[in-house]
């Protein structure tokens, strides 16, 4: 069975699930992820917005925009990586994802990582951080991999921030070109 194939019967698994029933009621459909199935790099947000939770597709409004101009940067396209969330429904009126919904979720996203198989976990913003280095601050830590359970993270701020903070865009634009090396780095430690 192939990785895309996979990830589409894990897909399936979450609306079998009923993962979230209120969060699903409240909001258009699914949004599980997008992009390539054999990427190095895997980016996780925290959960859907209104465009993506109308298109279907992770990171498709500003903060979306944004992100694909730092892929640019560093050579990639969004065909090349592979893009989710934590929480797959947007949660009414844009509000943080509550800590029961992201328990809920985790395991469907740890699924998806190990199908995937990633050399370098991409966490974007505090909630993504959290969910797999709870104890770190991303103000302190954002642009440092880290490495736990055998899986590389690179905390960064999430695109939206540097959309209503001017001063972040350059520290998130600074972060983002760090990746070729640290994948560089891991794949040399192999």
């Amino acid at each position: 069975m192939s990785k895309q194939q996979q990830l589409d019967e894990l897909k399936q698994r979450i609306l079998d699930d009923k993962v979230c029933p209120e969060l699903a009621a409240s909001a258009t459909q699914l949004v599980y992820g997008d992009g390539n199935p054999d990427a190095e790099i895997v980016f996780i947000g925290e959960a859907p917005g209104k465009n993506e939770d109308l298109q279907g597709k992770p990171f498709v409004g500003a903060a979306g925009k944004f992100l694909n101009e730092m892929l640019e940067m560093i050579g990639l396209k969004r065909e090349d990586i592979y893009i989710t969330n934590i929480v797959k429904y947007r949660p009414p009126n844009n509000r943080d994802p509550l800590p029961e919904e992201k328990t809920a979720f985790l395991p469907y996203l740890q699924s998806q990582l190990e199908v995937i198989q990633p050399v370098i976990v991409v966490t974007l913003g505090r909630h993504s951080l959290n969910c797999f280095l709870p104890d770190l601050q991303i103000s302190q830590v954002h642009g440092q991999p880290k490495r736990y359970n055998g899986m590389v993270y690179l905390p960064l701020f999430h695109p939206a921030a540097a959309l209503y903070n001017g001063g972040m865009r350059q520290t998130l634009i600074d972060d983002f070109a760090l990746i070729p090396a640290i994948i560089k780095k891991i794949k040399l430690a192999k």
